[in-house]
C-alpha cells in the first residue's frame, strides 16, 4: 500500500471518528446533560419520561439536523467551487442560500408550511440563484473576484426581497428571526425528514459522479476531448449543489460560511480529488456544524446563542483572508 493511500485512509478514519464524537457530544450535552450510560439506556428504550422526550424531540432531531446541514452545505460549496472554478464560491456568499431563503419565505407567506413544500420552495430559490451566477460567469467572462462580488450583490438583493415579504406578511415574521441568522433550536421532524431524504439522494448521486466532476475541473475543452458533455454535466452538478443547499436551508436557516470554510481546508489538507474531498466534506462538515452548535448553546448557558452568529464570527475573517489570498484571473465557459 502506498504511503499516500495509507494517509488518506487514516484521515478518513479520523474524520469519521470526529463525526461520531461530535454527534455523541451533541446528544449528551445541553440544558440537561446525559452521561454516555444514560444515553445508551435511552437508545435501548430502557429510559422513559422526561429523558426520553428530551432525547427524541429535542436532542436527536437537532443533532441529525446539524450533521445533515453540515454535510450538505460543505459538499454544495465543494461542487460550486469546482464547477465555477473559483475557490471563493460558497452557497452563503454567492446568493444560493439567500435564494433558498426567499423561496422558503414565499412558501410560508402563501400558507404552505409542510415539509415537502418548504424543501421544494428552497430548492427552487437556490436553483434560480445558482443559475444567475453560472450564466453571469459564462457569458461575461468576468474575473473570479468579480463573480464573487456579483454573488454578494445578488445575496443582498435576495435578502432584501425576503425582508420585504416578511414586512408585508406579518404572520411570517414569527418564523423569520432565527431563520435569517441560522440555527437549529426549533427544528422539527416535519421539515427535517423530507429535507434529509433529498440531501441523502443528492449526496449518493454526487458520489457516483466523482470521475465526471474531476474531468470537468480540467476545463471544457479537455472534458470534451475525453468524451464528456461538459455543458450537460455542469448543469447537473449545479442542480445537485442547489438541491443540497436548498434542502439544508429549509430547516437550518441562512447558515453562513460552512460551504466556504470546510471545502477550502479539506482541499488544503487532503487534496482536490473529488471522491476524497466529498467524503471528507460529509464527515468534517457535519462535525464542524455539530460542534459549533454545541458551543453556541453552552458558551452563555442557560442562554442560547444562534449558531449562525458563531458561524459569522468564524467565517467573516476566513472569507476576507481567502479574498485577499485569491489571485483573481479570468475564466470563461465555452
Amino acid at each position: 500500500m502506498k504511503i499516500s493511500d495509507r494517509k488518506i485512509k487514516y484521515s478518513l478514519l479520523f474524520s469519521v471518528l470526529l463525526w461520531v464524537a461530535a454527534a455523541v457530544l451533541s446528544l449528551c450535552i445541553g440544558s440537561i446533560n446525559f452521561t454516555p450510560a444514560e444515553l445508551f439506556s435511552v437508545l435501548k428504550g430502557q429510559a422513559g419520561g422526561a429523558a426520553k422526550g428530551i432525547f427524541l424531540y429535542a436532542r436527536l432531531p437537532r443533532t441529525v439536523a446539524c450533521l445533515f446541514a453540515g454535510a450538505a452545505l460543505s459538499c454544495a460549496g465543494a461542487v460550486l467551487q469546482n464547477v465555477l472554478a473559483n475557490q471563493l464560491a460558497s452557497p452563503s456568499i454567492i446568493g444560493v442560500n439567500a435564494g433558498a431563503g426567499l423561496g422558503v419565505t414565499l412558501c410560508c407567506a402563501a400558507g404552505a408550511i409542510s415539509g415537502w413544500a418548504i424543501s421544494g420552495a428552497a430548492f427552487a430559490g437556490s436553483l434560480a440563484a445558482v443559475a444567475v451566477i453560472a450564466l453571469f460567469s459564462c457569458r461575461t467572462g468576468a474575473s473570479r473576484t468579480t463573480v464573487i462580488l456579483t454573488g454578494v450583490a445578488l445575496n443582498s438583493l435576495l435578502n432584501a426581497a425576503s425582508e420585504a415579504v416578511t414586512v408585508l406578511t406579518p404572520d411570517v415574521a414569527a418564523l423569520s428571526t432565527e431563520f435569517r441568522v441560522g440555527g437549529f433550536s426549533a427544528v422539527t421532524y416535519t421539515r427535517l425528514i423530507p429535507a434529509c431524504t433529498l440531501i441523502a439522494l443528492a449526496l449518493g448521486l454526487l458520489l457516483t459522479l466523482c470521475s465526471e466532476l474531476d474531468v470537468l475541473a480540467l476545463g471544457d475543452e479537455t472534458a470534451r476531448g475525453l468524451g464528456l458533455p461538459a455543458a450537460r454535466f455542469r448543469i447537473l452538478f449545479l442542480i445537485l449543489a442547489a438541491l443540497l443547499a436548498g434542502a439544508a436551508v429549509s430547516f437550518s436557516g441562512l447558515l453562513g460560511f460552512v460551504g466556504l470554510i470546510v471545502p477550502h481546508f479539506v482541499r488544503i489538507l487532503f487534496g482536490s480529488e473529488s471522491r476524497r474531498m466529498l467524503l471528507h466534506c460529509i464527515f468534517l462538515g457535519g462535525a464542524f456544524v455539530a460542534l459549533c452548535d454545541l458551543a453556541s448553546r453552552c458558551i452563555f448557558r442557560p442562554f442560547e446563542l444562534p449558531v449562525g452568529i458563531l458561524m459569522a464570527v468564524l467565517g467573516g475573517p476566513a472569507f476576507v483572508f481567502l479574498l485577499v489570498r485569491s489571485k483573481g484571473g479570468h475564466h470563461r465557459c465555452d
